[in-house]
């Protein structure tokens, strides 16, 4: 039989050619346009170094979110100093030296350091947390020239 309706051995309608032709140009179409949009996509990520992550935080705050929520901001200040806060007033005062492709953030009560990897995209940067490879990534939500904003110290009882 062929035709519209033609079928292999009976079990299976084929389609017609210009069925195919049209299916395979739209995928043809899918594949460049996603290409074309997410050319970020087909390069292997590689770390930025430390020299470019300092030129690209020093003096301002940046936000990171985490699978959507707010996570945190850091105030990234001359000579590596860095103030963190958990977005809950408290902030954090340390500072970030390299260690191999990582960057590592020493803070005042926490003993140990916290490591990470960073990676362009576009202008902003996301962060993998070296400690944990199974940890979620954080990346920039914003950048700030303003102060990041500190509550002092609890007094009283």
């Amino acid at each position: 039989m062929t035709g519209p309706n033609a079928t292999i051995d009976g079990l299976v309608p084929l389609w017609p050619a210009s069925r195919i032709r049209a299916i395979l140009c739209s995928m043809r179409l899918s594949i460049a346009l996603a290409l074309f949009l997410f050319p970020a996509a087909l390069q292997a990520e590689t770390p930025i170094s430390a020299a470019e992550f300092e030129s690209r935080v020093t003096g301002k705050v940046l936000t990171y979110s985490a699978g959507g929520a707010p996570y945190g901001m850091e105030e990234y200040l001359e000579g590596r100093r860095v103030r963190w806060s958990f977005l809950d007033g408290k902030c954090q005062e340390g500072r970030w030296y390299v260690a191999g492709e990582q960057i590592c953030f020493v803070y005042e009560d926490i003993a140990e350091p916290q490591c990470w990897q960073f990676y362009a995209h576009g202008n902003r940067i996301v962060a993998r947390f070296e400690n944990d490879p199974m940890s979620t990534e954080l990346y920039e939500t914003s950048s700030s020239s303003d102060p990041l904003l500190c509550l002092g110290p609890e007094i009283g009882v």
